[in-house]
This record gives C-alpha cells, structure tokens and sequence, in this order.
C-alpha cells in the first residue's frame, strides 16, 4: 500500500497535468486561431442572428461586464459587431462578422466541450464521485470563494483582490509553519 507522501504526490502530479493541458490548450488556440479560450467560447457561442449581450452572457454563463470586455477585444479585429436594437435602443445586439463566421467554423473545439463529451460518457455515479471529489480539492486549497466561469483557459482569468488574498494568506501562514511556501 502506498504510503501518504505518495498519494499526495500522484495527486499534485494529476492535478499540475491538468493545468498543463489547460495551459497547452489555451497556448495552442492562441497560436494557431489568435484566440483566447473566453474569445473562443463568445465567437462559438454567437449564432447567425445577432443577440443581446446580456442573452449571450447568460449562453456562456459569464458577467456581462467580462462578455463587453471580451467583445471590446473582438470588435477591434473585425470577428464582430454591435448596434442598437431599433425595437429597444437600451439593448445592443451582438453578431459576429464574415471573418467571425470564418474563425467560429475553423477554430478548434473547445477544452470543455472535449470534457464534457467525455464526462457524459461515464455512469452517474462516476460523475458524482469527481465533482465531490473536485469541490473537496477546491476546499482543500483554499479556493471554494473565487468565483469561476465553465471555461477551461489560462491567461486573463479575473480574480478580485479579496479572493486572492484568502487563497494565499493561509498559504503563506502555512509556509511560515513549515519553513517553506
């Protein structure tokens, strides 16, 4: 039987692959689309007809404050436009451009969509033990109060002050215990 330095080091080896291939990914589409992964989940997600930023907001489950910056960056490469809706000048509607409708087809899938095809495929009860076995991990680090989206991406993630500061105040408290961070 292993013994516990073991497991705690598979666990920490499991968990930096998964942030290596999230890195990769994010790493790649960049490169090869000059996307990043929350562009990507706004350019898929924006159908032929434009749309309400708050609607395509609620698509992704993202702010509409973090959809405008992200269509802010995607209006100054031409992928999409914005007007008034002439029944409701208080709403802007979103749609995305030729070239936009051209990187929307030819980008990649998605980290999460290639995840989620993968968890559907396994029995509920497999399902129930990861995210239990996830929410714990988040716990355990300390990180159960940031707020997060459904999108697989490094890079311009947000995280307020606050969140930062309880996520890294026990670290540090504990590295000085330890002697080490």
């Amino acid at each position: 039987m292993p013994n516990r330095n073991d497991i705690a080091d598979q666990i920490i080896i499991a968990l930096r692959r998964v942030i290596r291939a999230v890195d990769l990914h994010s790493r790649t589409l960049v490169q090869s689309h000059g996307l990043t992964g929350p562009q990507a989940l706004i350019l898929k997600a924006l159908p032929v007809n434009p749309l309400p930023v708050s609607e395509l907001a609620g698509r992704v489950s993202l702010s509409v404050a973090t959809v405008t910056d992200i269509l802010n960056r995607l209006e100054q490469r031409g992928l999409i436009t914005r007007e008034r809706d002439a029944q409701d000048r208080r709403r802007v509607l979103v749609g995305a451009t030729p070239d936009g409708l051209a990187l929307q087809q030819s980008s990649p899938p998605l980290l999460q969509e290639r995840f989620v095809q993968s968890l559907n495929a396994l029995q509920d009860w497999e399902q129930t033990m990861l995210l239990a076995s996830l929410q714990r991990l988040g716990a355990m680090m300390g990180a159960e109060n940031i707020d997060a989206s459904p999108v697989l991406s490094s890079g311009s993630l947000r995280a307020t002050a606050e969140a930062l500061e309880e996520v890294l105040e026990p670290l540090e408290s504990e590295g000085e215990n330890e002697g080490r961070l």
